[in-house]
């Protein structure tokens, strides 16, 4: 007779590997972490890590899907408190994304240490699909309550809410070549800082806002990443 899968350990088992490649990527970089450093880590086999996942990139996308999920997760009640417009939501949203990353600053070096390498391009092209995925019907749902107060004359809301994300997406990739940057100074800080503005302005013209209704970067967290 086949044996059951039972799910729930299933799922448990591997969230193990999911916290102990955080943990490791956390100390010493995802490059300078090893699968053996993971095995000892749980004191477990290479056989039980193959079980769950076939290379160390398969961990490391599991690393990131995670982050996915916690971010949208997070931000989920900041945008449904009552009472708030879609302007307020949408500042909501794009604040607590950036107070998200900014108390997680380990970690995130950790993976972007890594994140332009080649052999992570399949990680890279899985995180957008998936930022697309949770994001799109966020922002679908802002842009048509905007539109019916009347503050956003965006065009249908799940289509520009496509749109927007890939403003997002692009942001997300010009925001890690300008860290790397930053890390070689080839570039200014005040250059960071005018590129990072700039997307704000972009995003009020695609929803049709009004000029200084989207949030601009906190310097404070802009200085975190790149001062």
């Amino acid at each position: 007779m086949a044996r059951t899968l039972d799910h729930a350990a299933h799922a448990l088992r591997r969230d193990a590997f999911v916290d102990a490649a955080q943990r490791l990527m956390q100390a010493k970089g995802y490059e300078e972490m090893t699968i053996q450093d993971v095995l000892d880590d749980l004191d477990t086999s290479r056989g039980a890590f193959y079980h769950y996942f076939d290379s160390k990139a398969a961990l490391l996308d599991a690393v990131v899907d995670r982050m996915v999920d916690e971010a949208t997760a997070a931000l989920v009640p900041l945008i449904d408190a009552p009472g708030l417009s879609a302007t307020m939501r949408l500042a909501r949203l794009f604040n607590g994304l950036a107070q998200w990353k900014s108390e997680r600053t380990d970690l995130l070096h950790a993976v972007m240490e890594t994140w332009l390498a080649d052999e992570n391009a399949i990680v890279r092209e899985k995180f957008r699909r998936g930022v697309r995925a949770r994001m799109t019907p966020l922002l679908a749902g802002i842009i048509e309550q905007g539109a019916a107060e009347g503050e956003m004359t965006a065009g249908p809301p799940q289509e520009m809410a496509v749109v927007l994300v890939s403003v997002i997406l692009g942001l997300n990739e010009v925001a890690t070549d300008l860290y790397f940057a930053r890390q070689a100074g080839t570039v200014t800080f005040d250059e960071v800082v005018r590129t990072l503005e700039a997307y704000p302005a972009a995003c009020e013209r695609i929803l049709g806002l009004p000029v200084g209704s989207f949030p601009v970067p906190d310097r404070s967290i802009i200085s975190q990443w790149f001062g």
